[in-house]
């Protein structure tokens, strides 16, 4: 092993050691590779993306808002969004809590439909025909 000749020797190979393991600074570019992914329902999606976000502090409510649409998959909210685009995020916001709303009571409706559907299928049916369970007359007794 040889010997570090001087300070400006040892800066060198401190720096040229550990550059690589030093954390960059995250800009506005990095919030525009946060993606929503096929089946994640939007309230996900805009949780991931405010983590994101909160790691570029200097990205303005304009570019919050145009990366937030840039990474949205094509749905209602995206739609609504690609007729009247929303150039401040804390209006989009408003917007994404209505939707989020939205997505929760389809989600909890189609949950409880599924359970519905599951209670019949576990209700075994009665192998009596529904017939023989009236009480069998001819029309002329009484």
């Amino acid at each position: 092993m040889a010997a570090i000749g001087s300070f400006q020797e040892s800066r060198s190979l401190f720096l040229h050691q550990f550059a690589s393991s030093r954390k960059l600074r995250k800009t506005e570019l990095s919030s525009f590779a946060v993606r929503q992914k096929d089946n994640e329902p939007l309230k996900e999606y805009l949780q991931k993306f405010n983590t994101a976000a909160l790691k570029v502090p200097s990205a303005t409510q304009e570019v919050k808002a145009c990366a937030f649409s840039h990474g949205l998959l094509d749905g209602d909210f995206f739609k609504s969004l690609a007729k009247k685009f929303v150039s401040k995020f804390d209006a989009l916001l408003v917007g994404a809590a209505k939707y989020i709303n939205m997505e929760d009571a389809q989600a909890a409706k189609k949950e409880s439909r599924g359970k519905k559907r599951k209670e019949v299928k576990e209700e075994a049916p009665s192998k009596k025909p529904r017939n023989e369970f009236r009480e069998k007359k001819a029309p002329y007794q009484e």
